[in-house]
């Protein structure tokens, strides 16, 4: 099993400028009923307001086309490229656990696709394509009820958070660019408007299978089966059942990226069917919040007033949307038995990929034999973080920089919890672990430091740079950007950028009405 991460380490010999850019759409090869052709709504005199270089190259971009009005105007939807046959999709999905109908690209665009430029992606990308969509590019025909529009503030969230997610090594969609305009749409109050540049393999759902699955159309949902099992997972048509094969594998993908979640306190907030990847990637930015003062049921989504996605409930609703995937492709698998069998891998990946991920956080070896012992071990810490409202991120790295013996180091992590003596004593348990297995200590901090980040995409430093782009000032968004590329490393001239979150922070809310 491996995970699809668009990797953006480029081949500089393929890169180019975008007089010579153009684009193809394989996903327009599927019948005309998977989706609307139509173009994008222009935007009044967009600007620019973020770019990653790194993502540009992997498509074969340089970055000073970022300087060039045309970039803006392409990926503002102001502008098509050569051969561009850009489209919304269509899809269903259960949303809070009910039953939607009918959804779709409400407010996203699929310009086309493009040559992935990386190096060294062939494995994790079969297709050979990228894939890039416009969101917030204007009305489609499944808008619903809405103007097809997205605004600057959830729209600089996604773009960083996308970038964030990618540096901590998370399969991820991923953000080329932010553009915005002074075009304003309502929502609690009056909000200019943006488009996020976003890219993906492929941006098929969970939900692009229930579509064809409730609407009783068989032929659909196995044409669209075919379409992703010929393009991004061919190994599995070796496969004595093709179908269950890539419930197996999405299934798998889906609960090794739930494990990632948990393991750096990152939360979805709308696990909705809708926005799970078929490829295992964190998909559609809405509400999301990284851990801040651990609470295994906080709720980051104020829309959530159920806490059905809460952080605790991220796994269990992970497996639940795999089960909704199975019953969609119930009709190409054969059997309730074999679907059954398809879903039984998610909770030995689960916990697998949870326990080896902690191991990893707390510095230890991972030994069948110390799997339970260590696990008690982990518990106990996470505990003391709920009932002493540790922060999360800083916590553990507190806890990458300790020796095996007691040192001045200590001391951040004791002033981290309120109850500083219980904190002390499971030091002496933990130390006994580290000097059974005989831990070096450099080798084992550099270990952790790699993989307990020391800075996050927390929500007040989103709001400062969000704040300060609204003044057309767009410095703080790249110094984010720049930042968060790089979360492990120590980064001492943006140490104010781990602080714990100000006061005024408390009051920060994200919902779905973005």
């Amino acid at each position: 099993m491996t995970n699809t991460v668009i990797n953006t380490q480029p081949n500089p010999s393929h890169l180019h400028d975008l007089n010579n850019f153009s684009l193809s759409n394989h996903f327009a090869t599927l019948p005309a009923e998977f989706y609307t052709k139509l173009s994008p709504t222009p935007l009044a005199a967009p600007y620019l307001v973020g770019a990653s270089a790194k993502v540009a190259a992997s498509i074969g971009l340089n970055k000073d086309s970022f300087a060039d009005p045309v970039f803006t105007s392409i990926f503002t939807g102001n502008q098509l490229v050569a051969n561009s046959e850009p489209l919304s999709a269509v899809y269903s999905g259960h949303q809070f656990g009910v039953w939607a109908g009918q959804l779709g690209d409400g407010r996203a665009i699929l310009l086309g696709d493009v040559a992935d430029n990386a190096s060294d992606h062939k494995e994790t990308n079969p297709s050979g394509r990228i894939e890039i969509q416009l969101k917030g590019a204007g009305m489609t025909p499944y808008s619903r009820m809405g103007d097809g529009r997205a605004v600057l503030r959830s729209s600089i969230r996604e773009f960083l958070c996308s970038e964030a997610m990618a540096g901590l090594g998370i399969p991820s969609s991923r953000a080329l660019s932010v553009t915005g305009s002074d075009e304003y749409v309502m929502r609690e109050t009056p909000e200019t408007t943006a488009v996020v540049a976003r890219l993906a393999p492929s941006f098929i759902r969970f939900g692009s299978f229930e579509h064809w699955y409730y609407n009783n159309q068989p032929e659909q949902l196995q044409t669209l089966a075919d379409f992703v099992l010929n393009n991004y997972y061919p190994d599995l048509l070796k496969q004595p059942n093709p179908y269950q094969a890539l419930l197996i594998e999405v299934t798998q993908r889906t609960a090794s990226l739930m494990a990632q979640w948990q393991a750096v306190g990152f939360m979805h907030g709308v696990m909705n069917t809708d926005n799970m990847s078929i490829l295992g990637l964190t998909l559609d930015y809405g509400p999301f919040g990284f851990m801040e003062a651990f609470d295994t049921n906080h709720i980051c989504n104020h829309t959530d007033a159920q806490g059905r996605y809460s952080y605790r409930n991220q796994p269990q609703i992970g497996h639940w949307n795999c089960h909704a995937l199975a019953q969609a492709l119930l009709p190409l698998i054969g059997n309730v038995e074999d679907a059954q069998a398809g879903l039984a891998v998610y909770q030995p990946t689960y916990k697998d990929a949870i326990d080896r991920l902690l191991h990893k956080k707390f510095g230890l070896s991972f030994i069948e034999q110390q799997r339970a012992e260590n696990g008690i071990l982990f518990d106990q810490f996470l505990a003391l973080m709920q009932e002493n409202h540790a922060d999360f991120t800083q916590s553990f790295r507190h806890l990458s920089n300790l020796t095996s013996e007691k040192s001045n180091a200590d001391e951040a992590l004791r002033d981290s919890f309120i109850d500083r003596q219980a904190i002390v004593e499971w030091l002496v348990q933990y130390r006994a672990r580290l000097i059974a297995e005989k831990s070096d200590d450099t080798e084992r901090q550099q270990r952790m430091r790699s993989v307990n980040p020391k800075y996050i995409l927390r929500n007040y430093l989103a709001q400062i740079a969000i704040g300060k782009a609204q003044k057309k000032d767009f410095s703080e968004v790249a110094k984010l950007l720049k930042i968060l590329e790089n979360p492990f490393d120590e980064q001492p001239e943006h140490d104010h950028y781990a602080d714990l979150p100000p006061d005024w922070a408390r009051e920060l809310e994200v919902s779905c009405s973005s």
